[in-house]
């Protein structure tokens, strides 16, 4: 019985114990399920999360260097290249910068220099969400970078409102809000950031089916649109049966759709882009190089890619780039590294061949394709 509590009962009350905190400690903010990816996704790379330690201790520990405060705007990238969207035709630019899921996408430091890198370097198109709780951070940056000389109006900015905040009056006071953290006048472009909530059940909207919310959502948003804080409205992780009704709301079109999208991707995932691009509504790829961090690492690995980027004297993040690029798909990779944000960038110089192009869409029949996970873009009928 001793050894039976030493080995068992204690080390599982312990858990439940933690479990509890966390449980409580993530329901006490604002948005709950953000202050859980802020805090477990710097934990699995490594990193003390700043929802712990706070963002002082990362000001001389992150592995993003400071910006040298001589460092003036590089010219925009050469080969830059843009999509129109639906109703405003306004350019969006092809490349931006993705500003969630990695360890260095959560403190106030990481954040700031990275964007004020980006937008040093002449990248000029930033992917946010209010889920991420990075904007004070992103805003910083932008006031930053205005004040070495890169306009707003040559700024892009995406954000995304989660299901949590649909229902109600809720997509106007968070908006708001949101534009008061970043520091700006309107937004670019705002996203349904998923149709139902993720896996279904973390963060969904509480009042209404979530068919409701999201038409409440739209029609809300709209009406912020026709006010000048937003200038296009899309979504993110919706299928064809979910664009749909906000199609026949009649109201802003859906300019976008913001996917997983890469070579590995399913059928039914192939489906939602074919459907996507058919009507004019713009794709965004989230996760361009692969789904999981191990899958990520794995398309890295895949002969034919390396073989397309030796014969193209690129890495393989380039080649995939410049593949979703020439598929007209925008991409947003996400990196706090400035020499990555160069090669990423670069990816507008060169062109595929369509004998590449063709080798690079095969990569859905390799064996490591069956891997493949939809994270957050998951199958969903809500």
């Amino acid at each position: 019985m001793k050894l039976l509590r030493i080995f068992c009962l204690y080390p599982c009350a312990l858990a439940f114990a933690l479990a509890a905190i966390l449980i409580g400690f993530f329901s006490q903010a604002h948005i709950p399920e953000g202050r859980a990816f802020a805090t477990i996704i710097p934990l699995a790379g490594g990193y003390l999360p700043a929802t712990i330690v706070g963002d002082s201790w990362w000001e001389d520990r992150t592995p993003t260097p400071r910006v040298p405060a001589n460092l003036m705007p590089a010219a925009r990238p050469s080969g830059e290249k843009f999509v129109p969207l639906l109703g405003t035709q306004d350019n969006f630019p092809m490349l931006g910068l993705g500003l969630c899921c990695r360890a260095t996408a959560y403190d106030f430091h990481s954040v700031s220099r990275s964007v004020l890198w980006y937008l040093l370097k002449g990248g000029r198109h930033l992917d946010a969400a209010y889920l991420y709780m990075n904007n004070e951070a992103i805003g910083h940056a932008i006031a930053a970078a205005a004040d070495r000389g890169v306009p707003r109006s040559e700024l892009f900015v995406t954000s995304k409102l989660g299901p949590r905040f649909f229902s109600g009056l809720s997509p106007e006071v968070e908006l708001k809000l949101m534009l008061q953290q970043l520091g700006l006048d309107y937004l670019d472009l705002v996203l349904l950031h998923h149709p139902e909530g993720i896996g279904g059940m973390i963060g969904k909207c509480a009042n209404g089916t979530a068919a409701e919310c999201r038409a409440n959502a739209w029609v809300k948003l709209s009406a912020l649109r026709a006010q000048g804080l937003i200038r296009n409205l899309g979504v993110s992780n919706f299928q064809i049966s979910q664009i749909q009704p906000l199609e026949a709301l009649g109201l802003a079109p859906v300019s976008v759709n913001q996917v997983q999208y890469n070579p590995w991707v399913p059928d039914w995932q192939q489906d939602v882009v074919d459907y996507c691009q058919k009507k004019g509504i713009v794709v965004t790829a989230w996760s361009p190089f692969q789904g999981t961090m191990m899958q990520h690492a794995s398309l890295f690995t895949v002969q034919s890619l390396q073989e397309v980027a030796r014969a193209k004297g690129k890495t393989v993040a380039q080649v995939m780039l410049r593949w979703a690029l020439q598929k007209g798909v925008v991409a947003i990779p996400g990196t706090s590294n400035p020499a990555h944000m160069d090669e990423n960038l670069a990816a507008y110089s060169f062109e595929l061949t369509a004998g590449e192009m063709a080798v690079i869409d095969g990569v859905r029949s390799d064996p490591k394709a069956k891997g493949f996970v939809a994270i957050g873009f998951e199958k969903n009928d809500s």
